[in-house]
């Protein structure tokens, strides 16, 4: 099984969880089961067609999937997905 680590502004979403671990043997099939066990989280990560949201960035191992095969990206039993919103805003 893959570990993946869930964000703090996505945990309420997760019943408070900072990590999961899913089966899976890429990573569109283990974000898939997570957001099967925790479906609030699906809104949040995909949109209306079902992609991931281009705010969502996802990383096996420190590798970011938009660099490999996206979400067919090959997991497996060890690896570490994190899901890595990204953060705009601040003060000028």
């Amino acid at each position: 099984m893959a570990k993946i680590l869930i964000p703090t502004p996505l945990r309420q979403y997760a019943e408070k969880n900072n990590s999961v671990e899913v089966s899976g043997s890429t990573v569109g099939e283990a974000l898939a089961n997570l957001t099967t066990q925790f479906p609030d989280l699906r809104k949040n990560l995909y949109n209306d067609e079902g992609k991931l949201r281009s705010f969502v960035n996802v990383y096996v191992n420190d590798e970011d999937i938009r660099y490999l095969q996206k979400d067919a990206t090959a997991i497996a039993d060890g690896d570490t997905i994190s899901i890595v919103p990204s953060i705009a805003g601040g003060r000028s």
